[in-house]
């Protein structure tokens, strides 16, 4: 696959829309194939509407200090939008295909199995599903080792991070393509297993849960605790990411809070898991030991702390909430 390979993305909605505007603005020709018989009128308001929904995102990135005015219409040149009639053609030069039809395991089937018997030999095809793993759906691909899921994070062409998830038959070499053109546009890949909610969604679905259940319980206000995410929570896990930070307080910590809050709670979600109880009767608390969940040998602490301290100076300086010192001079 070529740096600059043409993309054609199965569906012409929000998915399609945000990952035509990431590679368009990356250089990229995207083709968003309407997967739907329609009549002619139909399809041109769909045309209308995706274009146009492309065409709003590039002018917002403008007004954003991304690029300039003149650059829009260039961008937008490079997307087009075709009816089913045309898909053969349209994936025929496609170097990837992304499918993003509705989270449905037999419209996705149906669809991808089409696609994958229209596209060349060497070309990957995706499932964008944050929900459907890619062994229940590479069962219809007539060439699944060049198939995979690769999640998206909305708004797709800001999101940086894209999860990467293979199957049991997709080939190792198809996985470092798709990281490599990820990267080449700027986006930032993560491989993990063939599991349900990947790694983001799964993480989230429990903090979104938990930060509904405080305000069922009364814990704080919405406000409250938005407050708290957006300037605690979210503002050390920009700098430091959770395994990260585990490492950094040290993995004793998780440990005595998990086993107090679960008491104090009475509830199992709180529980450490295994691994926690195990790095700690291996010694491997963190950053203290020099092992935790990362491997710090060799590392210069001092300078790493500074580095990551530093960091969350950043964010204190981008939010307006870094201030001087009070000082009383006489």
């Amino acid at each position: 696959m070529t740096s600059r390979a043409n993309i054609a993305c199965l569906g012409a909605g929000r998915m399609g829309r945000g990952i035509a505007v990431a590679f368009a603005y990356a250089g990229h020709k995207v083709t968003m194939i309407d997967v739907k018989a329609r009549s002619a009128t139909d399809f041109a308001k769909l045309e209308a509407d995706a274009l146009g929904e492309v065409s709003k995102t590039f002018a917002s990135l403008s007004k954003l200090g991304l690029l300039s005015d003149a650059d829009v219409d260039p961008l937008i040149a490079r997307v087009s939008v075709v009816p089913a009639s045309r898909s053969g053609a349209a994936l025929a030069e496609a170097g990837m295909v992304f499918e993003g039809v509705p989270e449905v395991v037999e419209l996705k089937r149906e669809v991808l199995g089409a696609a994958s018997k229209q596209v060349r030999p060497d070309t990957i095809i995706a499932s964008t599903t944050s929900t459907i793993l890619v062994d229940d759906l590479s069962g219809e691909i007539v060439n699944p080792r060049r198939f995979l899921n690769v999640h998206w994070l909305n708004p797709a062409y800001l999101i940086p991070l894209v999860e990467v998830s293979p199957g049991k038959t997709t080939d190792p070499v198809v996985i470092d393509e798709v990281k490599t053109l990820l990267e080449g546009i700027g986006k930032v890949p993560v491989v993990c297993a063939a599991t349900p909610g990947f790694i983001v969604p799964r993480i989230q679905a429990l903090a979104m849960n938990e930060a509904a259940r405080m305000v069922e319980e009364g814990v704080a206000s919405a406000e409250e605790i938005d407050k708290a995410i957006r300037y605690g929570f979210g503002l050390r896990y920009a700098v430091l990411g959770l395994l990260e930070f585990i490492d950094w307080g040290g993995g004793d910590v998780l440990y005595y809070a998990s086993r107090y809050l679960e008491g104090a709670l009475g509830s199992d979600r709180y529980r450490a898991p295994e691994v926690i109880s195990r790095n700690m009767h291996e010694g491997r608390i963190g950053l203290r030991t020099g092992a935790g969940f990362l491997d710090y040998s060799g590392l210069d602490v001092d300078a790493y702390r500074a580095k990551r301290l530093q960091a969350m100076v950043d964010l204190l300086r981008h939010f307006g909430l870094a201030r001087p010192p009070v000082l009383d001079r006489s």
